[in-house]
Parts: structure tokens; sequence; C-alpha cells
């Protein structure tokens, strides 16, 4: 069986972005800013960023056993891999929430504003409505108990997978992730939800929406297969996934298209539905936004629906892997000024700039994000050798 090799260079490269991560914060720790909203806020947008990654990567590995798809049997090691970070990403943005908790009791500087309590200008009588949902304990809860049983689920859909190479009696482990797959993908469905009003949405605690759980879910569907993508790339370039063709590459690039033009339709049809309507608690979420952060704003749009749309619609640049590599790494740096824009506007209002600060956080988590797949990818074969579906993959064509 084939293995990936974590060489030096790569274990290299992953340090030295996570050691920018560390200057950044050290940077900050000398600045002041380590105690302020920026930071966490900051934290929170990496933290939720790779976090969403991961469960985009699990969905489209549940989906796939549901579908009982047989072309993406030779890169399921992939998007296993890609999950492995959920429980790192979800730490990450329990700490942000805990960090708020405890800052609420001193300071109006914090990144959920709905947490201060009584006089406090920054309450207000909108949330004191939404606080059978919205409190502090119930909020908490939630975060342990979903996050508790999605990385469960993962864990327990890659352990049998990797069974199932180490035994001919294979088809019963295979059946059992199918089953969970199906209550997966149930179950979250609905969680998602939750945690797109817990983790984003509370942010602008006066803000809703019944379309922005279906947007971030969407979002993370699509950047869970761009990494995929370019994983997958890596790998192949390392004379690794062999038996990855042209035309499974085709199919994830058609993954990428398709996601990428539902995203351009949830984020128009939100954004025009409540700009049409003028419901002043509605529209409030986009005059912050197009007010003071209407560059990116715009070109978060503009890139992330016309970039696809013009150069992956052609069947040759969907088998390209350089145009893959191009465009899906510029697509996540587009998605990330969309997670930026999510956060920010709602923690730290106009007070807002991208500089050594934003990149070196976010350096330090690609490295370690990369960190955790490739060292996942190092410790099982590559090459997937029992699964029911597996001559139907190596030989798939389109």
């Amino acid at each position: 069986m084939n293995y990936y090799t974590f060489s030096s260079k790569a274990k290299t490269t992953t340090y030295v972005l996570m050691g920018l991560g560390l200057i950044a914060i050290v940077f900050g720790l000398l600045n002041g800013d380590i105690s302020s909203t920026r930071f966490w806020a900051n934290f929170l947008l990496e933290g939720a960023f790779f976090t969403f990654i991961s469960l985009g990567a699990i969905f489209f590995m549940s989906l796939q056993y549901v579908a009982m798809a047989g072309w993406s049997v030779v890169v399921k090691r992939v998007y296993e891999a890609v999950g492995r970070f959920l429980p790192f990403g979800l730490i990450t943005i329990f700490l942000v929430l805990i960090v708020s908790v405890i800052r609420s009791k001193t300071s109006n500087d914090i990144v959920y504003h709905w947490m201060h309590k009584g006089t406090d200008p920054l309450y207000d009588e909108l949330v004191a409505k939404k606080s059978m949902w919205m409190n502090i304990p119930f909020v908490l809860f939630r975060t342990v108990i979903v996050g508790g049983i999605w990385v469960y689920m993962a864990n327990v859909m890659r352990k049998r997978s990797i069974e199932m190479d180490l035994t001919n009696d294979y088809l019963p482990l295979h059946y059992k992730n199918l089953m969970t797959s199906a209550f997966y993908i149930i179950f979250f469905g609905i969680t998602e939800q939750f945690m797109a009003w817990d983790w984003i949405m509370a942010i602008d605690a006066n803000w809703h929406s019944t379309l922005f759980g279906w947007y971030i879910f969407d979002d993370m569907w699509l950047t869970g297969v761009i990494v995929t993508v370019l994983f997958t790339i890596y790998l192949r370039r390392k004379g690794l996934l062999k038996n990855v063709n042209a035309n499974h590459m085709h199919n994830l690039g058609l993954w990428m298209f398709a996601l990428s033009i539902l995203w351009g339709y949830l984020w128009f049809f939100q954004f025009m539905f409540y700009w049409y309507t003028n419901i002043p608690d509605e529209v409030v979420y986009f005059q912050a936004r197009i007010d003071h952060y209407r560059c990116i704003f715009w070109i978060m749009f503009c890139v992330n629906l016309l970039l696809p749309l013009i150069v992956l619609m052609t069947r040759d640049t969907k088998r390209n892997d350089k145009y893959l590599v191009i465009i899906g790494s510029i697509l996540l740096i587009t998605h990330w000024l969309d997670a930026y824009i999510w956060i920010m506007p709602g923690s730290i209002g106009v007070e807002w700039h991208i500089g050594f600060y934003e990149i070196g956080l976010a350096l330090g988590f690609i490295g370690f994000f990369t960190y955790v797949v490739l060292s996942s990818l190092a410790k099982v074969p590559i090459e997937v050798k029992n699964h029911p579906y597996l001559e139907e993959s190596v030989h798939h064509h389109n």
C-alpha cells in the first residue's frame, strides 16, 4: 500500500506558517491588541473558516456514501483527512465564546455584544426577546453537544473506512458507514443552522435571516470541495493517488462550479430580498457592510460568482490541474473575505483594516490546518484497498 511521506520540507513549511501566526499573536500582545475585540474577532474568523472547511469535507464524504457514488472512492482518504481538523476548529470557536462570557462582565469590548445585560447600552429589548434561545448556558451547551456529535460521527466513519482495508469482510463496515452517513446528513442539516445562528449571525444580534444558515452551509460545502481538490492535486504531483485521473478531477471541478453558482444565488437572493423590502431589522446587516466595507464586499461577491462562472464553464478547465489550483486558491481567499465581513462589522464596527495581524493569524491557521491534514494522510494508506465501488471508481470516465 502507498503511504504519504510527510517530508521535512513540507513540515518546515507548515512550521514557518505557524510561526508567522505566533509572531502575529506576540505582535498583538506587545501592542495591547491581545485584550481587544479585534484579536478575538480574528481568532473566531480563522477558527470558523477552517472549521467550516472541515465540516464541508465531512458532509461531502457522507453524501458520497448515501448517494452510493462510485467515482469518488479513490479520493476518499483526502476528504477524511480534511475533516480531521474539526475538533481543533471547534475548540477555537468555543474559546472565543468563553472569553466573551468572561469579558462581558467587565468590558464592552467583546465579540458577542448580546452577552451584555441590564442597563448596558449595547443590550436592547430585541435581544431580550430572543433570550429563550440566545442565552449563555444554552449556547455553550449546544456548541459542546452538537460539536461533540459531529466529531464522534466523523471519527467513527473514518475508523471504519480504515478498517475496511484490513479485512476481506468489509461490506458490513461499509453499510454501517452508509447508515451513519444518512444520520449525519439529517443531523448536520438541522444543527448546522443552529450553529450558523449561534456563532455568526448572533454577532449582529438585532439582525435575522431565514436564509443565512443555508448560505453558510453552501459556503462550507464549497470550501470543503475546493480544499479536497487542492490536496488531491498535491498528492498526485507526489506520485500518489495513481488511480485519480482527469475524469475524477472533472467531477470535482463540476462540484466547484455548481456550488459556486448556488452560493451566488443564495447570496443575491438574500441581499435583493432584504434590500427590496427595506425592513430596518433586516437591511441593517447590508448597510453596515456596504457603507464601511464596500471594497471587499463587492470584490468578494464578483470574484466568487463570476470567476467560476466564466472560467469553469468549459470541460477542459475542469480537467486541468493548473486551472483548478489557481481558481481554487483565489476562491479560498475571496471566501475568507466573505467570512471576514460576516464577523467584523458586528464585532469591531468601522475600526477595521487587514494588516500583518490579520494576515499573520491567517497564515498561522493555514500552517496548522495543513499540518493536521498532512499528518492524518501520513498515518493511513493513501490508496483505498477494499470498497464495493472501488473498481467502478478506478475505471470512472465521463
